[in-house]
């Protein structure tokens, strides 16, 4: 049962965190004296011999892809573009400068498919030191996710760690979120379990994709367990409790939802106009499906709009004087729901709401009302139009007005849906075709 809050969405968010927050830094001239430490001591591959020689080439590579670090991507390709158009002899210098152009085309042109392209000639060029080559395929693999192109990005990051032989946390992060996008669940769960057990601070964002991969297998427990692990470390945290609510209502765990919301409430912790419409369209859930008394839980559905509205948390819309309307009519409370629906009308796009408050009044017997309001429902458009007509009838028949009645009914008798008994109340009333 899919949710409002859908994990795909809160997957795709997390996917944007990593890639935001993992970004690989340039590459820069590693042929100088002052070396950093070796980032890939175990690799396989074979370092080649590096080619730079030119101070000149090394001089314009260095400013080059200082422009790239500073968004400058006018002088970064001032600088950049001629060494890569083979302007240098240095086949390393080829090399960084199509990494210099390729965070250029990723960053500031926002095309991922061209930073794709010329990040794979440039590991393709050969003259690389391992620690930049990896840097780069790492880097590919996270282009290529940004790109959607997620089985060449699990094949570059799998190709990245058996010949770099570097494992890394934010590594099996990406893996997770690769194999979620592939639909892989259980190896999501496999590689975000062992991202979160290769670091002590792990990322929040990972959890999303572990609750997410959880509850597409069909794991919802755990996927709550995870959600409220997570909420309990950091209960001011409402990205925490969002991700709570979604999977325990995914799970059809409706009443631990509705604790931890009322928690979250009790504490000051509730804050969004979709936190307390949620928790009060769980009450109303609830008390619809109950099988003794409704009266409670729709009391309380109501209750909660009324104290979102009055800090000014819910706003008067349509849609939420509607559910008020609703969880006031299961709590019995008439005279509060045809004000919630007539409060509905303004602004709604249609005229359902007028329709359920009309029905109300003229189960009141308060036929006048009923019809002002049942004709409004109608003139803004109904789904069950004929079904409409049959209440305004209804409507003038209390009203002791014949001729609106037989109207009335004669509209209700061009639906298909209500033509049959339309069509017997004219007969009956001598007014049959």
């Amino acid at each position: 049962m899919k949710q409002a809050l859908g994990f795909t969405a809160l997957a795709s968010a997390a996917l944007m965190l990593m890639l935001a927050s993992s970004s690989p830094v340039l590459a820069k001239d590693s042929s100088s004296k002052d070396k950093p430490e070796v980032q890939y001591p175990n690799a396989t591959r074979v370092a080649p011999k590096l080619d730079l020689t030119s101070e000149k080439d090394q001089k314009n590579l260095n400013a080059g892809l200082d422009a790239v670090t500073a968004n400058d991507k006018a002088k970064a390709l001032q600088y950049l573009q001629p060494i890569a158009d083979g302007g240098s002899k240095s086949k390393y210098a080829q090399a960084l400068a199509l990494q210099g152009l390729a965070t250029i085309k990723y960053q500031i042109d926002n095309d991922p498919k061209g930073a794709i392209a010329l990040l794979q000639q440039s590991l393709a060029n050969g003259v690389l030191p391992n620690d930049t080559y990896f840097q780069l395929e790492y880097m590919l693999a996270q282009f290529q996710v940004a790109d959607e192109e997620y089985q060449p990005a699990l094949d570059t990051l799998t190709k990245w760690r058996a010949e770099g032989k570097k494992e890394t946390a934010n590594s099996y992060a990406l893996e997770g979120n690769i194999d979620y996008r592939l639909g892989k669940f259980p190896e999501a769960i496999a590689a975000i379990k062992k991202a979160q057990s290769l670091t002590d601070k792990p990322d929040p964002a990972w959890n999303q994709i572990l609750m997410a991969s959880y509850s597409q297998s069909g794991q919802g427990d755990q996927a709550a367990q995870v959600a409220q692990q997570a909420l309990a470390a950091n209960p001011n945290d409402p990205n925490a409790l969002d991700n709570t609510v979604a999977v325990l209502m995914q799970a059809n765990k409706n009443d631990e939802a509705i604790q931890v919301m009322e928690k979250a409430r009790a504490s000051g912790s509730l804050k969004t106009e979709a936190n307390y419409v949620n928790l009060a369209k769980l009450y109303l859930i609830r008390a619809q499906s109950s099988s003794t008394d409704s009266k409670p839980d729709a009391e309380k559905s109501a209750q909660v709009l009324e104290d979102g509205m009055s800090k000014s948390i819910v706003t008067a819309s349509a849609d939420n004087y509607l559910l008020l309307g609703e969880a006031d009519e299961l709590s019995d409370n008439t005279s509060k729901a045809v004000d919630a629906y007539t409060k509905a009308l303004p602004t709604a796009k249609d005229g359902e709401a007028a329709i359920r408050g009309g029905q109300i009044l003229l189960s009141q017997q308060k036929y006048s009302a009923a019809k002002s309001m049942i004709q409004q429902g109608i003139d803004k458009g109904v789904k069950q139009k004929g079904a409409a007509y049959m209440l305004l009838a209804e409507s003038d028949r209390g009203l002791k007005d014949k001729a609106g009645a037989i109207a009335a009914m004669k509209q209700a008798a061009q639906d298909p849906q209500t033509a049959e008994k339309a069509n017997a109340w004219l007969k009956k009333a001598g007014a049959g075709k």
